[in-house]
């Protein structure tokens, strides 16, 4: 029966919770049930690595005071999502729980081991001395059974309670068997006791669940770069500096940040600076940034003598690097379409095991089996069917594989990007702020007087240095050196004329006028003195650059050349994707010529760059390509591509709407992370396709196996322990991997400089 949803409701995303009190995926699988079964939830997943919550429904139904409750029946507890920090602590104290139920485990356990190895090679004097070896063996499994095992029993019965029986209901019942047979079997004078295998299914398991939160210790590691520590600030109030922690900035506050010190909250800067971007962006270059840019915590002000004053435009928990931790985190949290499998497969495998080992004693008494090897039978059942491996097997993958992404330079969103990604065939990049830096540089100038281009520059310099025009901050940058910016010795300007559109003209106070802009423009007011602009001011050459003309009293002065230059690892980017056999492609809403000239610089064919082309048609152009797609670009004018695509990629310097848009983004300067990425995700979806087809065939094989034939409960034991460890060490051969095939090249290193 379906639950009735409310009618006329949005349904909407709840904030992610954090759910405390989990053992395995067992208990993801339980609280999930329970919530599913709510009236006005649509979408649950509960992800047992990063022990988060996501879930979608009416805005009354998912509220935390409402959802808590239902979880707290099973023996759960629901919080609001934890800082990342905190999950570090509370993953500590998982590791310190378990060792300390390992160490007991250990201890007591060995006694248990070495006594029935004694039973077992025959190696006893008498049957008397077997006897008291046996009744010992069990003395010493008791504080194994009782205080090692004590999570399994709890966390079988939370699951029971939520109708959601799971492997831990396995274990209990093949623990508590193991006693009740070995008991039995005393009571009737045999040695052949089973307190062995109690001790290692527990010891066993024990040692896995460490080695997994290892795993995931290691997968929130990622998120260790993003976090800023909390400091003191200096905030303006009342035009009185006051110092108040981080967490108690406002909206709104003024703040300044002394040099070498790394900016605490993202504003709008309202004093100019040189920036260290590295932390946030591993950009090598400290770059400037002029009064009303946006800048973001975690750059570190270089700059001068004064304090970099901002206006905070995010408080703590909106910062883009807080935004990027809980995209992150809400992308671990939803279910691809591998996780969604395996645990379909691993909810049928629990109930099945138990009938089966329910049926097999009766059905081992019908045909001629005696009662105990029957009832051994009937616990091997139990033990071997435990799916421990189908659970981890896409989870811890996909945790180990995002997190690499993110020490690789790349934070994901969407929960189906890595499965996607490893299928992509095409990949189309936007041009202007994707694969160029979006800042027009001067790639040729053509001067009157060459010999004098240290003057002009001086004095291009003073004309461009208040102008807000794209093309002034290359003029700017190609003109004169950091350290002349505030250069006094040259002539200031006195007198400007604005032609929006078009150019300036300009005074001097050295008496000097100028006129800059367009060839037209400039044109125009030569001819009004009588002059014509030379040939050798205009060069066909440089037909596809953006052009910007000078002249002075005297006549035509100067035609510089500029254009969007690409990033620097565009070419090596293109190169390794061609050779990957990718089908690439440029799409921009750009001129021709740029295009082209953009396309021959980066190693495109022109038949693969393609210009003029509004959303519209860059949308319907990409779902042309061979799918999946793969689409890069950075802008508001990109969004509907990036929606079109397969996975969408925005790079770093994207906008909101790019990123809100994209599955995944940039945090490392140009598009070497595309590469990378697409790596990454190949090795992910083939680590857990390993993983989810070991572990489902190892489950088939076994229960099918200790069915028709007599297994010792000992050996079912190893080998169920051994499919986990091998589904767990899988996925941390992959968190663990220090670099990937692609960083080969210095060009594409994530940290290589730019």
């Amino acid at each position: 029966m379906h639950k009735e949803q409310p009618r006329c409701e949005e349904v909407i995303e709840a904030p992610l919770y954090t759910l405390h009190g989990m053992w395995c995926t067992s208990c993801a699988l339980a609280v999930e049930g329970v919530l599913k079964r709510l009236v006005g939830v649509s979408e649950v997943s509960v992800h047992y690595p990063t022990a988060t919550v996501w879930i979608k429904g009416v805005p009354d139904a998912i509220r935390l005071a409402v959802l808590a409750p239902h979880v707290a029946k099973i023996g759960y507890r629901l919080t609001a999502l934890e800082a990342v920090g905190d999950a570090h602590a509370r993953l500590e104290q998982e590791s310190r729980y378990l060792s300390l139920r390992l160490i007991v485990g250990s201890v007591f356990g060995m006694w248990t081991m070495l006594a029935s190895l004694l039973i077992y090679a025959g190696a006893l004097p008498s049957v008397q001395i077997e006897s008291v070896v046996a009744w010992i063996s069990g003395a010493f499994a008791l504080p194994v059974v009782l205080y090692a095992g004590l999570p399994f029993y709890r966390a079988g019965w939370r699951t029971l309670l939520a109708k959601r029986p799971g492997m831990d209901v396995l274990v209990s019942l093949g623990v508590i068997g193991a006693l009740v047979v070995s008991a039995g079997l005393l009571w009737r004078g045999s040695v052949e006791v089973y307190f062995d295998t109690a001790v290692m299914l527990i010891v066993l398991l024990l040692v896995g669940r460490l080695v997994e939160t290892f795993c995931r210790q290691r997968g929130l590691r990622a998120f260790d770069s993003l976090a800023l520590p909390s400091v003191e600030v200096t905030v303006w109030q009342h035009r009185q500096p006051v110092t108040l922690p981080v967490e108690e900035i406002a909206l709104g506050a003024q703040i300044d940040v002394a040099p070498g010190e790394t900016i605490p909250l993202d504003g709008t800067l309202e004093t100019s600076g040189w920036i260290d971007t590295a932390t946030l962006s591993g950009e090598s270059v400290p770059r400037f940034f002029a009064k009303g840019q946006q800048v973001y915590a975690g750059c570190r002000y270089l700059g001068g003598e004064a304090p970099l004053r901002l206006r905070v435009t995010a408080p703590v928990g909106q910062r883009r690097v807080d935004k990027l931790c809980e995209q992150m985190r809400r992308f671990q949290a939803q279910k691809g379409e591998l996780q969604t499998l395996a645990e379909r497969f691993a909810a049928w495998l629990s109930p099945a095991a138990l009938v089966l080992g329910v049926l097999t004693l009766p059905a081992a008494l019908l045909f001629g089996v005696g009662w105990e090897e029957a009832t051994v039978r009937a616990l091997s059942v139990l033990v071997v069917a435990c799916p421990c491996a189908v659970g981890l097997a896409v989870p811890l993958a996909s945790l180990a594989g995002s997190g690499q992404a993110m020490q690789q330079g790349v934070a994901l969103r969407d929960p189906a990007a890595l499965e996607i990604l490893a299928n992509v065939r095409a990949i189309a990049f936007d041009k202007t702020g994707t694969l160029t830096r979006g800042q027009h540089s001067v790639l040729h100038a053509v001067l009157r007087h060459p010999k004098d281009q240290a003057d002009f520059q001086q004095m291009l310099c003073s004309a461009v240095r208040q102008s807000e025009h794209p093309l002034a901050y290359g003029l700017l940058r190609w003109a004169t050196n950091p350290e002349n910016y505030a250069n006094d010795k040259v002539a200031q300007l006195e007198q400007l004329e604005e032609y929006p559109g078009k150019g300036q003209r300009m005074t001097f106070t050295n008496g000097e006028q100028w006129s800059l802009g367009s060839a037209a423009l400039v044109g125009a007011q030569l001819e009004q003195q009588g002059q014509d602009l030379p040939e050798c001011a205009q060069d066909p050459t440089y037909d596809f650059a953006s052009q910007v003309v000078v002249a002075d009293s005297q006549g035509w002065l100067a035609t510089l050349y500029l254009a969007d230059q690409p990033v620097s690892d565009a070419q090596a980017t293109i190169q390794q994707l061609q050779t990957s056999g990718y089908g690439l492609a440029m799409i921009s809403g750009d001129r021709q010529g740029p295009v082209t000239w953009l396309g021959q610089q980066v190693g495109l064919p022109k038949e693969a760059c393609y210009a003029q082309r509004s959303p519209e048609a860059k949308a319907k152009l990409l779902t042309a390509l061979p799918s999946p797609t793969l689409y890069v670009g950075d802008g508001v004018n990109d969004t509907l591509s990036l929606a079109a695509a397969g996975v969408g990629v925005a790079p770093m310097q994207a906008s909101e709407a790019a990123r809100e848009g994209a599955a995944a983004q940039l945090l490392t300067p140009g598009v070497g992370g595309v590469v990378r990425l697409l790596s990454i995700a190949k090795r992910t979806r083939r680590a857990m396709v390993q993983n989810l087809a070991f572990s489902a065939l190892y489950n088939t094989l076994a229960l099918g196996l200790v069915v028709v034939m007599a297994i010792p409960p000992l050996v079912a034991v190893l080998a169920m322990a051994a499919s986990s460890l091998s589904v767990t060490l899988n996925a941390a051969r992959l968190a663990w991997a220090e670099t990937d095939e692609v960083n080969d090249s210095p060009a594409l290193a994530p940290n290589a400089p730019h």
